[in-house]
């Protein structure tokens, strides 16, 4: 159905003449009998408070298939730093109540937990400012200093709340549970990572040696894995000999080269680091993840090196806008470009 006729069911549902519609949106009643006509369509800004007025959604009023629905509230979290409440609001409902009607539960979960993850990034960046600007006036207020922590990240002295307990337990669980053949690899990372993070080698060892088996294994990363196991163990001459030796048989691999600079890097070997990030983007096949330009835009600045990271963002940029497809404002686009205004302020100062 074209979005005439589905203005003019909705109207007379409604129980509104094209006149008592056409007051509500502030327009002339030829406006809304053009739209029914299909000899124009509603201006987009018009579309929230139309919707309103009809009872339904804007999607509603396009008669999108479930599988459109889906794919526009991908995009648009994609696409959209924050969500008006109202669009949260629609796109949870409808969520929510895909989550009974879908066959595919796993599509919707994910991008349910996307949806709400998209709006905790939002309110994040919010505790962030105002944590900041408090912990600034007051340095000695502890709750701003823990707000912080826990809205950017940072790293938290008590071992009790930084370590990863409950993690490791639950993606145990994912692989004893996991009965497909073969099993998936990615659980294994993400047990891996945590246990190397908790220093809890054995475990990471015994997980490492199942991983070889997986036949969608990737054979570069067992000796990164076994170097990242050995610096976990303070051990630093064996992770460095077991590092070196892989080179000698991975050194046209671009993931092995991205692992290598992440290797360097924990190291704080920014040099060694910046090196195999630019190898890794150099031979890695497009469209590019950004990862290895942001970690060389990290190094720069804590080299104090503002005009190399500054550069580094602005090859970020173009790479997303043009292996990408984004655009000027797209939420991708308007990240990098805040981090290099950041740069740029601290560079005149």
């Amino acid at each position: 159905m074209d979005i005439g006729n589905k203005i003019k069911q909705l109207r007379y549902k409604a129980g509104l003449t094209q006149e008592q519609l056409a007051s509500k949106l502030g327009i002339s009643a030829q406006s809304v009998s053009k739209w029914e006509t299909a000899v124009t369509m509603p201006d987009i800004t018009l579309l929230p408070l139309l919707a309103s007025e009809l009872g339904v959604t804007i999607d509603d009023l396009f008669d999108l298939t479930t599988d459109q629905r889906l794919k526009r509230i991908e995009k648009r979290i994609d696409l959209e730093e924050e969500l008006p409440s109202d669009v949260f609001k629609e796109y949870e409902l409808f969520l929510q109540n895909q989550l009974e009607e879908n066959g595919d539960r796993t599509t919707i979960l994910g991008l349910l937990a996307h949806l709400y993850h998209h709006r905790m990034e939002a309110d994040a960046r919010r505790v962030s400012r105002l944590a900041r600007e408090a912990i600034m006036r007051n340095p000695e207020k502890k709750n701003c200093q823990w707000l912080l922590q826990k809205a950017e990240g940072a790293h938290v002295w008590d071992w009790n709340a930084a370590n990863h307990t409950k993690v490791i337990d639950f993606y145990k669980k994912v692989i004893e549970h996991d009965t497909k053949k073969p099993q998936a690899p990615l659980p294994y990372y993400e047990l891996m990572d945590n246990l190397i993070a908790d220093h809890r080698t054995k475990e990471a060892e015994k997980y490492l040696e199942i991983y070889q088996t997986l036949p969608a294994h990737k054979p570069f990363l067992i000796p990164v894995y076994k170097a990242s196991i050995a610096l976990a163990e303070y051990d630093v001459k064996k992770a460095d000999v077991i590092m070196e030796n892989a080179m000698k048989e991975y050194s046209d691999n671009s993931g092995f080269l991205f692992e290598t600079a992440q290797y360097y890097a924990r190291k704080c070997e920014y040099k060694k680091a910046i090196v195999y990030y630019e190898r890794s983007w150099e031979t890695d096949e497009k469209p590019r993840f950004t990862d290895a330009l942001h970690s060389v835009a990290i190094i720069c600045e804590i080299l104090g090196d503002y005009a190399q990271a500054i550069k580094a963002y602005d090859r970020m940029i173009a790479c997303i806008k043009e292996e990408w497809g984004y655009s000027d404002g797209d939420a991708a686009v308007v990240d990098v470009e805040r981090s290099k205004r950041r740069l740029q302020d601290l560079s005149f100062k």
